[in-house]
């Protein structure tokens, strides 16, 4: 029941480790063991694939299992956690219940209790194939009505800004429902010179298969009618995209509410990935190794300081940004190896017409000097207090406050 489960076990006694760690092993699981709460915290807020479950001992030798769940909370939803507790600490591990871990077990404990209740909090996970926008639950909810959308043959509605993946959304639903052996058509309307001869062409050629309609919000009012007709007659799949902007052009009555209603017989939001750092860090783990794998000299693999680095990074333009970025610094690197002011040139110079607002510039000062101070320690947060002349909490809250 837990085969191909991805579960981080966090545990720093050797002995009873390493025996969990065999065991979950051989009920098909892959584990991760990790001693440390710095390192776990790590992890889990950049991991290079969908965690399913976290074991965690509450006492560990750099902290406690209630830090690390109470930091990981602040930032994002994390996955369902078990808490392994000594008979001192189930009043902590029931007020780590409390505020949202998933479930605890008492040392000593059988085995079959153990992993009872590990298949019981194990997630059930969409079959749709590899996922395609990230790991984070928002992704893996999109995945859901990928499948959804794809058993229909109703009109869809994409919502979401630029760069987030809404073709690639389309395809996956043209791919995976009846009309995948017919033709997926695009049509790009913003800017288009002549939509009004367009838009029938496009329907015509996808009769079979699927239309994706891309930036909707855009059809000019007599389109707008001759596109209801075609959803009347249900001959074409309709998939339609649209960017914040629909909101608006509704309220002013730009865009037919009646079209509105008729496109959304699905309806899919695509967050922007300020909302979803885990599938920023995914995502440009996967852009990297695809791309380095092609060097003739390929780089070291990505440290965590980058991921930290990628995580914190608002991304205005989302994957398309993402994607730039990391080409760019991949051509201008120098050695072997990638460090977040390869990414983010503008944290060393920003350019002279640019002058941001003393906070903002505050925060970039700082939040580049604490990576250095990282880098330099190899990522141990009590060492780098003490190159930094503050304590560890007052660095641990500036860290969060940074989004570090």
């Amino acid at each position: 029941m837990l085969s191909g489960c991805r579960i981080a076990l966090i545990e720093d006694d050797e002995i009873m480790g390493a025996s969990l760690y065999q065991r979950l092993g051989l009920e098909g699981a892959e584990v991760i063991w990790l001693k440390q709460m710095r390192r776990a915290l790590g992890a889990l807020r950049t991991p290079r694939a969908p965690i399913d479950l976290v074991v965690c001992d509450i006492r560990l030798s750099d902290g406690t299992g209630e830090e690390l769940f109470t930091t990981l909370c602040r930032t994002h939803a994390p996955p369902p956690f078990l808490f392994i507790t000594g008979q001192g600490s189930i009043g902590q591990a029931v007020r780590l219940m409390q505020a949202g871990a998933s479930d605890y077990i008492a040392k000593p404990f059988d085995m079959r209790d153990f992993l009872e209740k590990l298949v019981a909090l194990a997630p059930a996970r969409p079959m749709g194939g590899e996922a395609l926008l990230g790991i984070s639950a928002a992704a893996l909810r999109i995945e859901t009505r990928i499948l959804e959308a794809a058993a229909r043959d109703d009109p869809v509605l994409i919502l979401a800004a630029r760069g987030t993946g809404k073709r690639l959304l389309a395809e996956r639903i043209h791919a995976r429902s009846a009309r995948a052996d017919g033709p997926f058509v695009v049509l790009d309307i913003e800017g288009h010179p002549d939509i009004a001869a367009a838009l029938p062409t496009t329907l015509a050629r996808a009769e079979t298969g699927t239309a994706f309609l891309n930036g909707v919000e855009h059809l000019p009012g007599a389109e707008q009618g001759a596109l209801i007709a075609a959803l009347v007659a249900a001959k074409t799949r309709v998939i339609a995209a649209a960017g914040p902007g629909l909101a608006a052009v509704l309220r002013s009555g730009a865009f037919r509410g009646d079209l509105h209603a008729r496109l959304s017989g699905v309806d899919i939001t695509i967050p922007p990935l300020k909302d979803r750092p885990e599938d920023a860090v995914w995502l440009l783990s996967r852009m990297f190794d695809s791309l380095n794998a092609r060097r003739a000299a390929p780089l070291r693999p990505l440290s965590g300081l980058v991921l930290e680095a990628v995580r914190a990074h608002d991304w205005p333009q989302n994957g398309r940004e993402l994607r730039g970025r990391l080409v760019k610094a991949l051509a201008a690197v120098q050695g072997d190896t990638l460090y977040p002011a390869d990414l983010f040139p503008e944290w060393a110079l920003a350019p002279d017409d640019s002058l941001p607002s003393l906070s903002e510039a505050r925060d970039a000062a700082e939040r580049a000097h604490i990576l250095r101070a990282l880098e330099r320690t190899g990522g141990q947060v009590s060492e780098a207090a003490k190159l930094l002349q503050v304590s560890r909490t007052t660095l641990w809250e500036k860290m969060q406050k940074l989004g570090l």
